[in-house]
């Protein structure tokens, strides 16, 4: 693809265009935009997008207009450039906000929905905040945990939701690393532990498995996986930091030729291992919402070593590791010229909830009104984002009450809290939070903390940090202890 004359012409003009900036690390700025054009040639993306990709800095830190590369490039790359453009602008315009009008109160979700008429915009971000994260070790400290935490919180989701699994893996490492670099660094040495100790007992594994499906003439490649930090700092929260509950430190994956052989393939491993109870999960007759699709299962060897597999197909491997990315690629088409009237053709069955994202961005560009909360669209399933009135992301269960959320902040914040407002009115502390409200936690020195807050509060990390502020009082309520009378002889 770089060989193409259009994309040489589209780095000659950024080249151009940036001359003389430079990026927070010192390189020239033009390092960016190459990178950029690298990630979205690795995912396999098509060269409308990747010289969108080229120029997705130009209307905005340079003299460049959308019309000259209109010119140049065509309506397509035009119209995904300015894309990437508003929507970098409304994201500043949001952080910069104290006071928020009910109209950009909304989620960063909403903000797609309204600007993403195109959903390679999307990918192109991807790629762009990806790299950032890449080189964030040149920004101060203050930044690089504010964009690390975005990441978390709102772009690594983003790429689960399109099932492009390898993008969501190393993202949210990057920024894990940033905003708890002691947990990761805890974590990354748990597993690096593990997997040194486990090295040689999953070769043998390895070794019998790929002797069994021999025999049975499957064709099949087979390769370990290692489980990220986020990964299992996600699961350890979910287990209450009980290591005895993780099963999947190391997986060995399976790819195989065709469904059939998938099912062939778990039966051997069953016949060689013990499976584990309510440990097979079968994600090809049940995908997963974002299209993911492979069996899994956990087996107990002889040796009494604990074991995952993951069996797929190419194609599924494809798909889990590129997600929406690999759609591209395999259909070969130009998406921007599937799009009328919001519609979008030939895209998977679990990827036509874009379908609805493209209608809705049509309504709204018409100037008709649209229930947001009505639509199915839902990237963060089991999550709300909720805004301080500085407009910093805070990210809550579904369910979550202020004082989840002050807790959250800090726990002094949480210890001292009198009231809340919510969007700028007085509420209570058994009022749920909504996506995208906007919560100021009141405060007083004199406040200490109730025992009734524990019925007012869903988070467990909010229950530990009121338990732990609750102890002292406990203990000072409790009246001491009557000394017995001795006995009278």
């Amino acid at each position: 693809m770089t060989d193409s004359p259009r994309v040489q012409k589209a780095i000659e003009m950024a080249k151009k265009a940036h001359a003389g900036q430079l990026r927070k690390t010192g390189e020239p700025y033009i390092v960016h935009p190459l990178a950029v054009q690298k990630i979205l040639e690795e995912w396999g993306m098509d060269e409308d997008t990747i010289i969108a990709g080229i120029l997705h800095d130009t209307i905005e830190d340079t003299d460049l207009t959308l019309d000259e590369i209109k010119q140049e490039f065509g309506e397509p790359v035009a119209f995904l450039v300015d894309g990437v453009t508003k929507l970098s602008t409304a994201r500043n315009g949001m952080r910069d906000i104290d006071t928020y009008l009910p109209a950009t109160r909304d989620n960063f979700l909403r903000l797609m929905i309204a600007l993403g008429d195109d959903i390679r915009v999307l990918i192109i971000k991807l790629a762009d905040r990806l790299h950032n994260l890449r080189t964030l070790s040149a920004l101060p400290p203050d930044k690089q945990k504010k964009i690390a935490k975005e990441s978390l919180e709102v772009f690594a989701p983003l790429a689960d939701r399109l099932n492009m699994g390898r993008l969501r893996v190393e993202m949210a490492d990057l920024a894990f690393k940033y905003v708890d670099p002691r947990r990761f660094e805890e974590l990354k040495n748990i597993i690096d532990k593990y997997n040194k100790s486990a090295e040689k007992s999953l070769v043998k594994i390895e070794e019998e498995v790929a002797e069994a499906l021999k025999k049975e003439k499957i064709k099949f490649e087979i390769s370990g996986r290692v489980k990220s930090v986020y990964s299992l700092h996600k699961k350890l929260a979910k287990h209450n930091q009980n290591m005895g509950e993780i099963y999947d430190l190391t997986a060995l994956r399976i790819i195989v030729e065709d469904i059939t052989d998938c099912y062939l393939s778990l039966g051997v491993i069953h016949s060689l291992y013990t499976p584990m109870n309510g440990r097979i999960k079968d994600y090809i007759a049940m995908p997963k919402q974002n299209g993911y699709q492979s069996l899994h299962t956990t087996v107990i060897t002889k040796d009494k070593k604990v074991v995952e597999f993951q069996i797929r197909t190419r194609e599924m491997h494809e798909y889990a590791e590129r997600g929406l990315a690999a759609s591209f690629y395999y259909n070969e088409q130009k998406l921007t010229e599937n799009y009328k009237k919001g519609k979008i053709e030939h895209l998977p069955t679990n990827l036509l909830w874009i379908t609805e994202l493209q209608m809705t961005a049509a309504r709204l560009r018409e100037g008709k009104k649209v229930d947001l909360k009505k639509l199915k669209i839902n990237l963060f399933a089991d999550k709300i984002f909720v805004y301080t009135p500085k407009g910093d992301i805070i990210d809550l269960p579904k369910g979550a009450l202020p004082l989840d959320f002050a807790y959250k902040l800090h726990s002094e914040i949480g210890d001292h809290v009198v009231g809340v407002k919510i969007n700028g009115k007085m509420s209570n502390l058994n009022k749920r939070l909504e996506q995208g409200d906007i919560v100021e936690i009141l405060t007083s020195k004199n406040q200490t903390p109730k025992q009734s807050w524990l019925d007012r509060i869903i988070t467990p990390h909010a229950r530990t940090k009121l338990l732990h502020a609750l102890r002292p009082s406990t203990r000072e309520n409790v009246p001491p202890k009557k000394k017995r009378k001795p006995r009278q002889q």
